[in-house]
């Protein structure tokens, strides 16, 4: 089983156990968070949300805080003695998941009855 989950603006494809990097998160090293911005669902059918599968969360414990490796930003323009030379780390949380829960097993959620009038009770014994 595997769901596609909207994380601090970026889409992921998780499944349980999974260990990611995602953009900084809030939250203490060895926190609990939950999304429930789950796009797209897989087990054995394939559940899809307009625009997001309602009663289905992604749980993930927080493992670590981390920075990713530097980017180097040169920029020069020939003959004008033009150089800058910058640098940037983007700070990352490192989780994982450990669990994909309300997943009904891909059956729909059942639709309440019709309410119908006398009219369309006489039409429909005719």
């Amino acid at each position: 089983m595997f769901a596609i989950v909207e994380i601090a603006g970026l889409q992921y494809k998780v499944e349980q156990d999974q260990k990611l990097f995602v953009n900084r998160l809030k939250g203490d090293k060895g926190g609990k968070v939950s999304f429930d911005k789950v796009l797209l669902t897989v087990n054995g059918a394939i559940t899809v949300g307009a625009p997001a599968v309602s009663g289905i969360t992604v749980e993930a414990e927080i493992l670590d805080h981390v920075k990713a490796d530097k980017v180097i930003i040169f920029k020069k323009k020939r003959r004008k003695g033009y150089q800058v030379k910058n640098g940037h780390r983007q700070s990352l949380t490192q989780i994982q998941i450990t669990g994909i829960t309300g997943f009904d097993g891909g059956k729909k959620a059942e639709k309440p009855a019709k309410k119908t009038t006398k009219k369309a009770d006489a039409e429909s014994a005719e």
